[in-house]
């Protein structure tokens, strides 16, 4: 039986990484996207583990500031009571001193492992938002070398006629012969209003000279 869930559960694991392998194939950008978000969910939880360790520290050295300052009291008191002959309360203060300066003992133990592992912690997180700035920054490249790629495919296509379709290609070509016959248009309509000023004046110059003949 577990032979058989052993290998369900390798099957499984095995079509995950062939579709994500899939995903990262036809949108690297989008599996990129998905990298990122994780990762900054996984960096904000070491962020609050962190402050949950500072919280401990100022918890930790207010404990250990307090048991040792209670400690030297109590040891300052066993020691006036010894000088005054109080047994009892020599005894009472002697007590108190040991049982806070273990205290204290302990929670220096403490507050030094705390200050490791919160070095240790502030390392990782500086690693992790490094890691995820290069991601970004990664991200930035492959878009745009994407936007690049794209836009050199089209414009290959309009320059190239032969890889652009028929249809685009075609209604460049009308654009183009619009542009003669407007072209054309402008250029006889210019000379056919050249021509006419010229003959009125031809035919306005004929009937000055007539009228002078006369």
């Amino acid at each position: 039986m577990t032979n058989l869930f052993t290998r369900i559960k390798n099957t499984i694991t095995a079509d995950l990484h062939e579709a994500l392998d899939q995903k990262e194939k036809k949108n690297p950008i989008a599996l990129l996207n998905q990298y990122l978000r994780e990762c900054e969910i996984e960096t904000e939880k070491v962020r609050n583990l962190l402050e949950r360790q500072y919280t401990l520290k100022e918890e930790f050295t207010r404990e250990y500031h307090e048991a040792a300052k209670l400690a030297e009291k109590r040891k300052y008191q066993a020691e006036i009571a010894a000088k005054a002959g109080e047994s009892e309360l020599h005894q009472f203060a002697s007590t108190e001193h040991d049982q806070y300066a273990e205290r204290a003992n302990r929670l220096r133990a403490s507050l030094d492992q705390v200050n490791g592992q919160l070095g240790e912690l502030e390392r990782k997180y500086e690693e992790m938002k490094h890691k995820l700035k290069d991601m970004h920054l990664r991200r930035m490249e492959l878009m745009g070398r994407e936007n690049v790629t794209r836009a050199n495919l089209r414009i290959n296509q309009v320059l190239d006629a032969n890889t652009y379709s028929d249809k685009s290609y075609s209604k460049f070509k009308d654009i183009e012969n619009y542009l003669d016959r407007l072209e054309h248009q402008m250029n006889s309509s210019f000379y056919r209003s050249t021509i006419d000023a010229r003959i009125a004046q031809i035919e306005k110059t004929g009937k000055l000279e007539e009228s002078k003949s006369i």
